[in-house]
């Protein structure tokens, strides 16, 4: 491989969204691994390089195509213009976005296929159409996925971290469990990082015709908000609460199934006391950082002092990690959960950890409080619908809770002052990341502290 290569990718890389090193100088980028998928004109190269930052170090995935003449169709993808392998000058662009060479992903898995050190595995049991054509979704932000045809949805994780990721542990065991509740898993990719299997992509059911719940409720918010001042918000045409109870039934079953298939735990109280210092430390940062929170930080400390003070074990199992409203799709049946990744900037060690469900739950109060809140940003009349907004969110909410009660979750006497404190640590990283990137969004997490 040429060191123009190399030149290339660093400079295009720092353009795509799933780079996660924006805003500081690439110091190095080196080529950790080259297979050839499939050669000739087109080719298909995986590639895993390596960034380095200053003292990080971050690899990512990059599938390459490589023509000699680059058809106007792919133009937008291109990465530029290097010599290759025997001298011949070659266009380089994202394979993603040629569906020439994303059907041999399809190949290899379903002939459960080795190129070098890559490994395309089928799921058990399942077969897999390779005529489907591919699609590149443009809304994600940290992975690239493709839709094949009607079918598949093929996600590839650009950031590599080595380890199974927790996703596709957690849905081949719940699809084997038989759970309603997850997409049906067709397949992945893996390869080896510093001597431990590593996961690259998964492949699952492509959920045509599901809507997601955070279209969903943004429907009904809208609905509520052309509405007249005096209706109920159980009176409005688009009244979200009775799929925001599905939803709450759904997750504790999830949950339930979660306990079943994996192991499970608990957190004694001095490790309890631990958590809570680290709520308070990052309280501490976060109103350095953005002093409007400090008249509101005395909720949060006391609501962290009360987290302190149980006298008792918290159970812990596995848990989705990175739980809202743009995680659930709705299918024509029930509610399907999504993306069980964990929050994909953390390290694999921390997202496969056990937590309490309750965090999960925090999560998605918290989402319906976006839901309810955003739409008001940059509105003329925006203090006049605060009522609204606090009315939908109250209301669903309260719906969400009664639908995990009534599917098996627990929030009970201590339970709500262990939720209560997860919500406004939740709260307080959203304050932090509104600062910094959306401020006229920073009212929204502000009122969870009210």
């Amino acid at each position: 491989m040429t060191t123009s290569l190399q030149g290339l990718l660093a400079g295009w890389i720092t353009g795509q969204r799933w780079f996660a090193g924006k805003g500081r100088a690439i110091d190095d980028l080196s080529i950790d691994s080259e297979i050839e998928i499939v050669s000739g004109d087109p080719a298909l190269v995986h590639l895993i390089v390596c960034v380095r930052q200053g003292e990080r170090r971050t690899r990512y995935q990059i599938p390459v195509g490589l023509r000699e003449h680059l058809p106007e169709r792919l133009g937008h993808v291109r990465i530029g213009t290097c010599r290759w392998g025997d001298g011949r000058e070659v266009e380089v662009y994202d394979a993603l976005h040629d569906s020439a060479l994303t059907g041999h992903l399809l190949e290899g898995m379903a002939g459960d296929r080795r190129f070098d050190g890559l490994g395309f595995h089928p799921a058990h049991g399942v077969e897999i159409d390779t005529s489907q054509r591919s699609l590149v979704l443009t809304a994600e932000q940290s992975n690239t996925s493709l839709v094949f045809g009607d079918t598949y949805i093929f996600k590839l994780f650009r950031q590599l971290n080595p380890g199974i990721n927790p996703e596709l542990e957690i849905i081949t065991a719940l699809a084997d469990a038989g759970s309603a509740h997850v997409a049906k898993p067709y397949g992945w990719i893996e390869t080896e990082l510093q001597g431990e299997p590593t996961t690259l992509a998964i492949m699952q059911e492509y959920l045509q015709n599901a809507n997601e719940g955070w279209t969903m409720a943004l429907t009904s918010v809208r609905d509520l908000y052309a509405c007249p001042e005096d209706m109920p918000a159980e009176d409005a045409g688009g009244d979200f609460a009775a799929e925001a109870r599905r939803l709450g039934l759904a997750t504790a079953q999830v949950h339930r199934e979660l306990a079943r298939a994996f192991p499970t735990g608990t957190i004694e109280p001095p490790e309890i006391k631990r958590m809570t210092e680290r709520f308070r430390r990052r309280l501490d940062k976060a109103v350095a950082e953005v002093p409007p929170l400090g008249e509101h930080a005395a909720v949060a400390a006391e609501a962290f002092d009360r987290l302190a003070d149980l006298g008792h074990e918290i159970p812990v199992q596995r848990v989705h990690g990175d739980y809202h409203l743009g995680q659930v799709m709705r299918t024509m049946t029930d509610w399907v959960v999504l993306d069980f990744e964990g929050e994909p900037g953390q390290p694999l060690a921390e997202r496969r950890a056990l937590d309490s469900p309750l965090r999960d739950v925090a999560g998605m109060l918290r989402s319906f409080e976006y839901a309810a809140r955003h739409l008001l940003a940059g509105r003329p009349d925006a203090e006049a619908l605060e009522g609204r907004a606090g009315e939908w969110s109250e209301r669903n909410r309260a719906a969400f809770l009664a639908g995990y009660s009534e599917g098996g979750g627990h929030i009970r006497g201590d339970d709500a002052v262990l939720l209560r404190a997860l919500e406004l640590s939740k709260a307080v990283y959203e304050v932090v990341y509104e600062a910094r990137n959306r401020p006229s969004w920073l009212p929204i997490p502000l009122a969870a502290f009210r």
